[in-house]
């Protein structure tokens, strides 16, 4: 929604991808410590610090590759044919950090989190030499792995479960008001920076979560501490969220564009622009 309506880049864009991305990856850190396996906490949280020991080693021996003229030039020999040097690297990357966070016993989520962070951070592209290297990357994201990841969850949820007492529909707005209060307030602290309008979009997009939802329902189901009705709110909760409130906030933001004549903060995108030799 933020990218569609040219905020992405924005201050305000990004204060609200970053505190969506705390709010996943830190419940998904406290998801993995609170729920420990047979090691204990103090083995996750050590777990953890080994997957980040190996995100920060491998961040610099990508840095140092780049660094390498033989390296660079053939990356951008190869990077726009067929071989699509660049993002074939970017999905081993992906793969083998989820693969390790798997093995060690922690979310994938956690490993996919680690491999995404190396990218952003080690491979800024000052000099714009392959600018459609995180296009490329968005064409995938956006049209494969998140509408596989709506198939699956959709083919996860258990309406059945859902419909068998009206109790279990009645606790689904109770879940989906849980989540505009958890994820949702915390956005007002923002009102001196963005204004009241603005806080209020920001509220509605950090309100939306599916994605930590499956996970901790499937956590959860595993460890028999909720049951599948239980489960079937939780994610029904988790889906409205994503129905309704990135549309309310969609609306508001388009109404308050309009209104202001633009985005908030212009300056991030006209100097993306100008990197890329547009106006």
């Amino acid at each position: 929604m933020l990218k569609d309506a040219g905020e992405i880049d924005s201050s305000f864009g990004q204060l609200v991808v970053a505190a969506g991305s705390i709010a996943d990856f830190g419940a998904i850190i406290l998801l993995s410590v609170l729920f420990a396996g047979e090691g204990g906490t103090g083995a996750t949280l050590v777990l953890i610090g080994g997957l980040l020991g190996l995100a920060v080693t491998v961040f610099f021996a990508v840095r140092g590759a780049e660094r390498s003229k033989r390296i660079g030039d053939d990356l951008l020999r190869l990077q726009d044919t067929t071989a699509q040097i660049r993002v074939r690297g970017a999905i081993v990357l992906l793969i083998a950090f989820a693969a390790v966070a798997e093995q060690l016993g922690l979310e994938v989520i956690l490993g996919a989190f680690a491999a995404g962070a190396i990218l952003t951070l080690a491979d800024r592209d000052e000099v714009m030499t392959h600018p459609e290297f995180r296009r490329k990357l968005e064409a995938i994201g956006f049209g494969v792995f998140i509408p596989v990841f709506f198939v699956a969850s959709g083919m996860r949820f258990d309406l059945d479960a859902l419909l068998d007492d009206p109790s279990n529909l009645a606790m689904v707005p109770v879940f989906l008001l849980a989540l505009a209060a958890v994820r949702g307030l915390p956005a007002m602290l923002y009102r001196s920076l963005v204004g009241a309008r603005r806080a209020v979009v920001a509220g509605l997009f950090q309100a939306t979560s599916l994605p930590f939802i499956v996970a901790a329902t499937a956590i959860g189901s595993e460890l028999d501490l909720i049951g599948g009705a239980e489960s079937a709110e939780l994610i029904a909760a988790g889906l409205l969220s994503v129905l309704l409130f990135p549309l309310a906030g969609s609306l508001l933001l388009r109404g308050d564009v309009k209104r202001n004549g633009g985005p908030a903060d212009l300056a991030p995108m006209t100097t993306t622009y100008a990197k890329a030799g547009g106006p």
